[in-house]
């Protein structure tokens, strides 16, 4: 699915499908965009990045791990049966090896999640997913017409801005339910501590 795609069901939900549109595709992106940040959270894309070591340094610079939401490996060396991950720490951009032998400066490997995207040439989001980012960008996109639309007139009365932002809350509720059940952070792990 596309970005032009997902603007259209968004609009199909929002009942916002004649000009003039209530909403420009500029704010529906906007809206779009703010759903796919959060799901990411919950659920990243799977990325992975080869990254050099100094030799006698345990310090890696993750800086041009772009959109990283979340780092969860590190293997360290590479190419060994089985593979051998390291423990570690992260701050900011430093992830420090806290296992295993100093580095020599060869490469290791960092398993990550990073932001997932959306643009006119396609999407990361797996399909199933693609309900879940219209419910919240629905939500996102009546809440900022409810607080837009305070203290105007108004065709709809004078109960259109409290109408629209209960709706939105309740779209906003099923994309924040929906995400905790998806959520990488409420799921049993199984770890293993490895052994030096």
């Amino acid at each position: 699915m596309n970005l032009s795609e997902m603007i259209t069901l968004v609009r199909g939900d929002l009942k916002d499908e004649s000009s003039p549109y209530q909403w420009s595709d500029e704010e529906l992106t906007r809206h779009i965009n703010h759903a796919l940040r959060e799901l990411s959270e919950s659920l990243p894309l799977p990325a992975k990045a080869m990254l050099p070591t100094v030799s006698d340094f345990r310090e890696v610079s993750i800086s041009s791990l772009t959109d990283r939401v979340m780092v969860q490996a590190l293997e360290y060396p590479l190419e060994e049966y089985p593979p051998r991950y390291q423990r570690f720490s992260l701050w900011g951009d430093a992830m420090t090896i806290l296992s295993g032998d100093e580095p020599d400066g060869s490469n290791c490997c960092v398993y990550y999640g990073k932001l997932h995207s959306i643009d006119d040439n396609g999407s990361t989001l797996p399909g199933k997913h693609g309900d879940l980012i219209v419910t919240g960008a629905c939500g996102y996109a009546a809440l900022s017409l409810a607080a837009a639309s305070i203290n105007k007139v108004n065709i709809g009365g004078r109960l259109t801005s409290e109408e629209l932002r209960i709706w939105g809350n309740e779209r906003l509720k099923i994309f924040k339910e929906r995400l905790k059940r998806l959520g990488r952070r409420q799921r049993v792990r199984t770890q293993q501590l490895f052994a030096d």
